[in-house]
């Protein structure tokens, strides 16, 4: 039982750690130079929140989500009446909670990749229902039909896609690396390697 506690301990230490992390990279947004929304500001801090899912779960990256969220409107505050965090929570988990769903299925490489293509679909077809119908009206802004196409074409869909793969493409470096040192975890990337070296 005692050991059982010490692992959930760590387990919960971990996962505050990542959302500590995940709030100094929303620090460090950028927007994409050639599309015409500034206000489309790409940032890392699902990475963690990535990691933390494929090592321990979907639900845990949805706790970094909502964790690092929470944590930027303490230290920060909101500068757009909460649509900016909320937006971003959703977005997050869109892309994070399929990935992982998918791969702790059956631990390995291809179901990592597996899952995070299907998270990129996912954080697509998310953003687009959840700006049009929700978010850009609860941020006042008012647009015509041919706006929002133009607005989810040339902006959503291209800012969504970039942003999947750079932190896919990030997380699986860098996961890859330090699953077992840090999350103690095998990540599995390795196992076709692995059962061939055996057969040798």
């Amino acid at each position: 039982m005692n050991n059982q506690q010490n692992k959930n301990l760590n387990k919960f230490i971990k996962i505050s750690l990542l959302g500590a992390i995940a709030v100094v990279l929303m620090y460090f947004d950028f927007p994409i130079p050639f599309l015409p929304f500034p206000w489309l500001k790409i940032d890392l801090s699902d990475i963690p929140a990535l990691m933390g899912a494929f090592a321990f779960g979907p639900m845990a990256g949805v706790v970094i989500e909502l964790l690092k969220n929470l944590l930027i409107l303490i230290v920060k505050g909101t500068g757009t009446g909460f649509v900016g965090e909320i937006a971003n929570f959703i977005v997050g988990i869109s892309l994070v909670a399929p990935a992982a769903w998918v791969y702790h299925r059956n631990k390995s490489k291809k179901t990592a990749l597996l899952g995070m293509l299907l998270g990129t679909l996912c954080i697509e077809i998310v953003g687009i229902i959840a700006n049009v119908y929700f978010l850009v009206p609860a941020y006042g802004m008012k647009m015509a039909t041919d706006e929002i196409i133009n607005y989810v074409t040339i902006g959503l869909v291209p800012f969504n896609g970039i942003k999947a793969i750079m932190v896919c493409s990030l997380t699986y470096v860098l996961y890859k690396k330090v699953s077992l040192a840090i999350f103690k975890v095998d990540s599995n990337f390795d196992r076709v390697e692995k059962r061939k070296l055996k057969s040798i």
